[in-house]
């Protein structure tokens, strides 16, 4: 099953765009093999408004939210993860409106109880000022989120049920113009999976990345990501069989057809699967070399 790719979207960057009655969005000029056509921040209510996913600390990105927000009062700041794309803006935008952030912790928290080291990269200054956790209702002046914790691409991923409308703004969890790079040691793709399979036992009736465009039937979307996966993880399983037993050889024959600029991701997602089969005791690592068990 081909995943349905949306690659159709109009930026209009820096300029606030209504997509639906309670929901706009201002896109920063970001773009870039990983973010798209940039940033999409997400803009929820009417006089009293959330923001979800700030974006980059760009002076005229922040500008450009301000000029959309002028007149209105900014009561919530949610922030669905922790990438330099993503949460960074929080900081001047809650110093220009006073709004609390809410998000499920630092960068790597759904990581440190086990004690395991993240990744540098994320941005490590953001700390929210409201911890949110899985299931947990946020209530503002016309709008209701549920907070639903979908780790995977990062151990602090939350998304945000806009139950109002019944939307789902997911981040990087879930894209309409690509799959969802996960990189270990922070990123986990067996976390990953079982939040894909989260989302496909829900009825939301549309689906808000903060890159691209929306994905309008997301049932038969999230099946086609989850496939893609599991597809992902028979060609590696494969290629170990073949005596292809190195990353790079697997990336080298599993994304012949895809940017090579994009090859050290798709490496890093190839480690992250290749985690899942040795936490599964599947295959076994010897010197960066990989046998099946």
């Amino acid at each position: 099953m081909a995943i349905p790719f949306i690659r159709e979207f109009d930026a209009k960057y820096e300029s606030e765009v209504r997509v639906s009655p309670r929901i706009s969005r201002v896109v920063a000029d970001n773009p870039g093999p990983f973010t798209f056509k940039g940033t999409g921040v997400y803009i929820v209510g009417d006089k009293d408004v959330a923001v979800i996913d700030p974006g980059p600390d760009d002076a005229s990105h922040v500008d450009a939210l301000k000029r959309a927000l002028e007149g209105r009062r900014v009561t919530h700041i949610l922030v669905t993860h922790t990438h330099s794309d993503h949460s960074p803006a929080a900081k001047p935008l809650k110093e220009w409106s006073g709004a609390k952030t809410y998000a499920f912790g630092p960068h790597g928290s759904g990581k440190l109880e086990d004690g395991v080291r993240v990744e540098e990269g994320g941005d490590m200054q953001f700390t929210p000022d409201v911890r949110v956790k899985d299931g947990e209702i946020i209530k503002g002046n016309g709008f209701t989120f549920e907070c639903v914790f979908t780790p995977g691409h990062t151990s602090n991923h939350m998304c945000y049920a806009l139950r109002e409308e019944n939307a789902l703004f997911t981040g990087d969890h879930v894209m309409g113009w690509s799959t969802t790079v996960v990189t270990p040691p922070d990123g986990d793709m067996a976390q990953y999976m079982a939040s894909v399979k989260k989302l496909m036992a829900r009825d939301d009736a549309i689906l808000y990345p903060t890159h691209g465009a929306p994905v309008t039937d997301p049932k038969p979307f999230l099946a086609a990501y989850l496939e893609h996966r599991l597809d992902r993880e028979k060609q590696i399983v494969a290629c170990i069989r073949d005596g292809l037993t190195t990353i790079p050889q697997m990336v080298a024959r599993m994304y012949a057809d895809v940017d090579k600029r994009l090859h050290p991701a798709a490496s890093r997602s190839v480690l992250a699967h290749l985690i899942q089969l040795e936490n599964e005791n599947r295959a076994v690592n010897d010197g960066g070399h990989y046998r099946l068990t």
